[in-house]
């Protein structure tokens, strides 16, 4: 039995949180992968959407393998401290969460479908934590750009919970909010999965299937 520190467990206020610093994290412009930009500017038409799901290594490669993707890239957001470390962020004194910027196309992929694997890729009522890995930096959470994008977020959320509760699952913790500031993680973690194929990845989805999207290369 492990144990795992209280403080790591929720959120620190703004006044306990680290101070961080003004320098912003040096990251390559270009997905390793895909080969595309992973910093602004992006292509007219690309849309942009922020996903927290635990471990930002796998939850990045489940979105760069999506059709209609255009990029992604993992950071810290939805907490107090700027321009955090890895190390500080993990800490549990930042208040940020380990997130998926995802760059789109919305011509090839619905926000909803986006949605889908989202909700599949991991387990929502597990709070700050996701499986094995524990602390705030590993909640569930969606920040949404648009109003558009909140809406949808909380109708995905809302039918989820439903067929969840029916399978035996407890509440969704997820956090649906604005999209905060969204800070680059240090360049060895940007699509980690890829540069380390037998890297840890502490995904796995309940099994459960998400009542919307549907994945496909181009819409009709």
């Amino acid at each position: 039995m492990f144990f795992t520190d209280p403080r790591k467990l929720k959120i620190p206020t703004k006044e306990e949180a680290l101070p961080g610093r003004t320098e912003r994290m040096k990251v390559p412009e270009v997905h390793f992968v895909s080969g595309h930009r992973i910093v602004a500017p992006f292509p007219s038409g690309i849309e942009r959407a922020m996903f927290g799901m635990g471990c930002f290594w796998g939850a990045e490669k489940q979105f760069w393998l999506c059709d209609g993707v255009y990029s992604t890239a993992v950071g810290y957001a939805a907490g107090h401290t700027p321009n955090p470390s890895y190390h500080e962020v993990c800490s549990g004194r930042t208040g940020h969460n380990e997130v998926v910027l995802v760059a789109y196309d919305p011509k090839q992929v619905r926000y909803e479908d986006l949605l889908r694997t989202f909700w599949e890729g991991h387990n929502p009522t597990e709070g700050m934590r996701q499986g094995a890995d524990v602390g705030t930096q590993y909640r569930s959470g969606i920040y949404c750009f648009t109003a558009a994008q909140k809406q949808a977020a909380n109708d995905s959320l809302n039918a989820y919970q439903t067929v969840l509760r029916s399978a035996g699952y407890g509440p969704i913790t997820t956090e649906v909010l604005e999209a905060p500031e969204f800070y680059y993680a240090e360049a060895y973690h940007q699509q980690y999965l890829a540069k380390n194929p037998d890297g840890y990845c502490g995904h796995g989805g309940t099994g459960v299937a998400c009542p919307i999207g549907i994945k496909r290369s181009s819409l009709g």
